[in-house]
């Protein structure tokens, strides 16, 4: 789930630096995650209500003996708790979008954004894809918001800094005419789902937080079709759309950054 940095102070003091057996336990977390992503893919399909989406995950929730740490969930911008266990966000919805009763229908680019909690340590990770096949230009944003995330995650290493990893997400939007959801980024993560430091999508390489060993995020790409960066809320005080009213696409991670390089935990 993505972190609104406008509200992060990046507190170097309060980072929290997770051994190799933790890595470990959220790895556990990570692949109830993966599974999730793959059977919501799955199960999507013209005619489908968002909400059976988020039923599916709950199932696989309680299969895994996991949690969701989406549900309920009440940052301090949002004006009512989070009311479901993953974010289901349609077209030029960017992120946070609820799974309600809105129907799906061929050729919807759909993001599902999913955490989990499992011994008390959390992964979150998304992915976006088109019910159908979709078009050309929207799977060509689907393969350069994969790219950048692919990007950021190599960048991820011991002796980078966290304006790296921002500006492997930053060049590859800008490099393809695409917007980035402003406002919005990745986030540190371990116990809690949204912990310090706070990981941007724009930055300048060389600059920011010193990468160490030891750090686990959650890098996490949005970038709009139109190339505005532009975003509006919407009036459930969740939902993220474009301000453009195009389409967006979302890719996401948890990665641990060791000394022979990033390991990402929310895969199977």
């Amino acid at each position: 789930m993505g972190r609104r940095l406008a509200v992060v102070v990046e507190l170097l003091a309060m980072v929290t630096y997770r051994s190799p057996r933790e890595w470990e336990r959220m790895r556990d977390a990570g692949r109830v995650v993966a599974r999730i992503l793959a059977g919501t893919r799955d199960a999507a399909e013209p005619g489908m209500p968002l909400a059976e989406l988020d039923a599916v995950a709950g199932r696989i929730l309680r299969e895994n003996g996991a949690t969701s740490p989406f549900l309920h969930y009440k940052p301090s911008w949002a004006p009512v708790p989070y009311p479901a266990n993953i974010c289901v966000s349609v077209n030029d919805v960017v992120v946070h979008g609820i799974p309600d009763g809105r129907v799906l229908m061929g050729g919807d680019l759909v993001s599902v954004d999913c955490g989990a909690r499992v011994d008390g340590y959390c992964g979150d990770a998304a992915v976006s894809f088109f019910v159908g096949a979709g078009d050309e230009a929207g799977r060509r944003l689907l393969e350069v918001t994969e790219r950048a995330l692919e990007r950021a995650i190599a960048a991820a290493v011991p002796g980078n800094r966290m304006g790296d990893i921002a500006n492997a997400v930053e060049r590859t939007a800008r490099k393809a005419g695409y917007g980035i959801t402003r406002g919005c980024g990745g986030h540190g993560i371990g116990t809690e789902m949204h912990e310090d430091p706070p990981v941007p999508n724009v930055g300048k390489a060389g600059k920011g937080m010193p990468l160490r060993e030891g750090l686990t995020i959650a890098i996490e790409p949005m970038f709009h079709e139109g190339g505005s960066d532009g975003s509006r809320q919407l009036s459930d005080g969740w939902s993220i759309a474009t301000a453009d009213g195009s389409r967006a696409a979302h890719f996401e991670h948890t990665i641990a950054i060791t000394g022979d390089g990033p390991v990402v935990l929310t895969a199977l």
